[in-house]
């Protein structure tokens, strides 16, 4: 058993296996589904309260040195993607580098990344969907309009339910007519966020930027700990490498271009924002729509608020399409029964299966569990996975059935992939001891399944 689940799979069987998907996806495509999982309604929110709490106008340097952090663990991702341009990201990548049972446990990270993050946005959006129309007079019953509590009146959270469904029923109809959907909004979005740096910059007091740093550099790294999670999202991309043209050029593209556009988007919102009002006042629920508020710029806060759920819904895109490609990925394996690895040729040969299979979980958990002491479990998830795809670079490189001469190679080997590495732990130890509580839970759950079910059906190794 010590070597069998060990057993690493190869690169041509993934390749052989993959080969079904339609190769339709340009650098373009990836950098907005990168964007549109990255940019969600944290972008009108941590500027303000992290500016309030630690780093003051500093906050913009917070968002700076996130994203260089950020930035290694996404070389490591560019060049993964490059070399080995499969479907199901860490978790195929485990597969290949480290063997089954860390592809397993990556995959089962990956999984409650995914779905988790998925189902607490979902309910986001149902939040933001009902403001705004009691805003309108329409009131969602409150029976439907939460988590199972009947203590508090509470049943089903019907619009966040409805909203999943909706995202799955795009993605069910292919790849050409979702990636449109969502190229779409993405540039919608995009706009509204430019509109309000456009807007807030006529507004700048440039006396609220004094002091710059009113916790000194102390502040400025707890500032930068906090919104590094922002950044979050731009892994969701390697999942879709089967399905791009020209992999090795275009993956590195997306995956960085995302991280770079993003940044951009961060500090531009927070140096508008910071220069509006001063970062005292900024510990409020929605710190842009306030300080458009005060300066009586009412209209573009409510265009916000539509900016809030085309982000939130984007998000959902990618990550739900993401989901489903993971799910495929594990079911091809073996390790998660077979069926869920069956393409539908008539749909742009789209992971049906996988598809409805995340679809169900998500609704469930979006409409009947409560999400909010769980949402930290979705940052553990991540780490864990960069953590691997960082270390994973050193014995990628020493594969000799692995070319990747003319791929993306992350610069300053090894010394940048082993940095990311340390900073990805670094950050896990920064979690609170509920996280590791429910991590490890998780985590028992999925070795159970493997041992009981996937490292008895596993294909890893064998003729595909």
């Amino acid at each position: 058993m010590h070597l069998k689940i060990f057993r690493k799979e190869s690169l041509s069987n993934y390749l052989g296996a993959d080969q079904h998907f339609v190769k339709s996806l340009s650098a373009f495509d990836l950098m907005t589904m990168g964007v549109g999982a990255v940019i969600g309604t944290g972008i009108f929110i941590l500027p303000g309260t992290v500016a309030a709490n630690a780093a003051g106008p500093g906050v913009i340097v917070s968002f700076l040195l996130a994203a260089i952090v950020c930035a290694l663990a996404a070389m490591c991702y560019a060049e993964f993607s490059s070399a080995l341009p499969v479907a199901g990201s860490a978790y195929s990548y485990g597969n290949i580098i480290f063997g089954e049972f860390i592809g397993w446990i990556l995959g089962w990270a990956l999984v409650l990344e995914y779905m988790l993050a998925v189902a607490t946005v979902s309910t986001g959006w149902s939040a933001y969907f009902n403001a705004l129309l009691a805003s309108f007079g329409i009131h969602i019953p409150k029976a439907i309009s939460g988590p199972f509590n009947p203590a508090h009146g509470t049943y089903f959270n019907l619009v966040a339910v409805l909203v999943v469904l909706v995202v799955s029923l795009i993605l069910s109809r292919g790849m050409q007519s979702s990636k449109r959907v969502n190229n779409a909004m993405v540039i919608l979005k995009i706009v509204i966020i430019l509109l309000f740096i456009g807007v807030g910059f006529f507004f700048i007091k440039p006396a609220n930027y004094h002091p710059f740093m009113p916790h000194k550099i102390g502040g400025i790294l707890k500032g930068a700990t906090t919104v590094f999670f922002a950044f979050l999202g731009f892994d969701a991309v390697s999942s879709s490498a089967a399905e791009v043209k020209n992999p090795k050029k275009n993956m590195p593209i997306g995956i960085l271009g995302t991280l770079l556009i993003a940044a951009i988007l961060y500090m531009g919102v927070s140096a508008v924002l910071v220069g509006m009002v001063k970062y005292t006042k900024l510990d409020v629920a929605n710190p842009v729509s306030y300080a458009l508020n005060l300066v009586n710029q009412g209209w573009l806060a409510d265009t916000l608020a539509i900016g809030a759920l085309i982000g939130m819904f984007t998000m959902m895109i990618t990550t739900i399409f993401a989901s489903s490609r993971l799910v495929y990925s594990i079911g091809r394996d073996g390790l998660l029964p077979k069926p869920l690895s069956k393409l539908n040729a008539q749909k742009g040969e789209t992971p049906e299966n996988a598809l409805l299979f995340v679809t169900i979980i998500i609704a469930i958990m979006g409409g009947l569990v409560f999400l909010d002491e769980l949402t930290s479990l979705v940052n553990i998830g991540t780490l864990l996975a960069f953590t691997f795809v960082s270390f994973g670079i050193i014995p990628l490189r020493h594969r000799q059935d692995i070319d990747n001469r003319d791929g993306f190679q992350v610069p300053l080997y090894p010394l940048l992939p082993i940095i990311s590495g340390l900073a990805c732990i670094w950050m896990i130890c920064q979690l609170g001891k509920t996280t590791f509580i429910g991590a490890g839970i998780w985590f028992v759950i999925g070795i159970i399944i493997y041992f009981s079910y996937g490292y008895h059906h596993s294909t890893i190794s064998s003729e595909k």
